[in-house]
């Protein structure tokens, strides 16, 4: 690969990003919104935080937080090309062998 090529390769992957960043800020600022789950990377180091919106339901409270849950999942399949079940597994296992959330990737266990 040339490096006009790449250079082209990295100004699309950019425009991607952004258009991405974009469409996120406009979903943000829908008033529907009832949950959301982020997660960013910077530096090798994962943030991530969750909220939601109750209209004094509790009883749904953890149905809703069940539904972001498996959205996450069901999107970590598409984008890995792998079916939600191994994803769901996987984090499954890996939940069962951390007894806090990591705040970095080098603070996930070991295999």
């Amino acid at each position: 690969m040339s490096d006009d090529q790449r250079s082209a390769e990295n100004e699309a992957s950019s425009d991607e990003f952004a258009a991405e960043l974009e469409r996120a800020r406009d979903l943000l600022d829908d008033d529907g919104i009832e949950a959301i789950h982020v997660g960013v990377v910077r530096d090798g180091e994962v943030d991530t935080t969750f909220a939601q919106r109750t209209a004094d339901d509790p009883e749904s409270e953890g149905l809703r937080a069940l539904a972001l849950l498996a959205a996450h999942v069901q999107l970590v399949a598409d984008e890995a090309g792998v079916e939600a079940s191994t994803v769901a597994g996987d984090a499954a296992t890996l939940a069962g062998r951390v007894e806090r959330i990591p705040a970095r990737t080098e603070d996930l266990p070991e295999e």
